[in-house]
């Protein structure tokens, strides 16, 4: 069924800021002070979107929340402090901002991202004065691929999820968008066009926000599977 779009959902990192480079090096580094190997061409692909206590809870099955939850701050403070001053925007952001506002739309950031990142990235850019929500972990959720976060920019938009757009970079968010019931864009900052093959809610690829025709978007057909939700 076409369903016309009435909401823009964006991820953070690797989707509105160029963040994905800082933390692959900020993971790297972590994995070398602890002594543990560090898989350089998979780790963005089978973590991205996921919240760190989900990561480390995968990598140290034997630590405690409390050990883990040090040690992915720690991670998170070599994030920050390289974000602090060379964070930059994904291209092209502003203009389909400013169009998307023209035509009415609601726009919200949907990140697995820990509070005090996010707060690098509202600092540098001014983020939340240019959305009507943003949703974490922070407020209860689980990380990608399940819904919640986009499921809950929905609630608080109060737009159907079906009438809202995800715009991605990862498969897991992808994938979350699907569970959602809403259609996705994917953003080839970190993957190959070839990485996102399969999902049936994604409608378009592309390297960044620069000559998008979000007119073209704004009636998707999508469908709903919560079975794995």
């Amino acid at each position: 069924m076409a369903v016309p779009i009435q909401a823009l959902l964006f991820d953070l990192d690797g989707t509105l800021i160029d963040s994905m480079p800082l933390h692959h090096e900020a993971w790297r580094a972590w994995h070398a002070r602890h002594g543990l190997p560090f898989d350089d061409a998979g780790f963005f692909g089978a973590t991205a979107g996921r919240t760190n206590a989900e990561i480390l809870r995968d990598l140290l099955p034997a630590s405690s929340d409390a050990e883990r939850e040090t040690l992915a701050e720690e991670k998170e403070a070599l994030y920050r402090a390289s974000a602090a001053t060379s964070l930059r925007m994904i291209a092209g952001f502003e203009p389909l901002r400013a169009e998307a506002r023209a035509l009415g739309l609601k726009l919200a950031i949907c990140t697995a991202a820990p509070l005090a990142n996010i707060a690098v990235a509202v600092r540098r850019f001014g983020l939340d004065s240019q959305v009507d929500a943003i949703t974490s972990p922070a407020d209860g959720l689980r990380g990608k691929p399940h819904p919640d976060i986009f499921e809950e920019a929905a609630r608080r938009l109060r737009v159907p999820p079906a009438a809202c757009l995800v715009f991605e970079d990862a498969p897991l968010g992808i994938e979350a968008a699907r569970r959602a019931g809403m259609p996705a864009v994917a953003l080839t900052t970190s993957l190959s066009t070839s990485a996102f093959a399969g999902y049936d809610n994604l409608r378009l690829a592309i390297a960044d926000f620069q000559g998008l025709d979000i007119t073209a978007l704004l009636t998707v057909k999508t469908t709903r599977d919560t079975q794995n939700a």
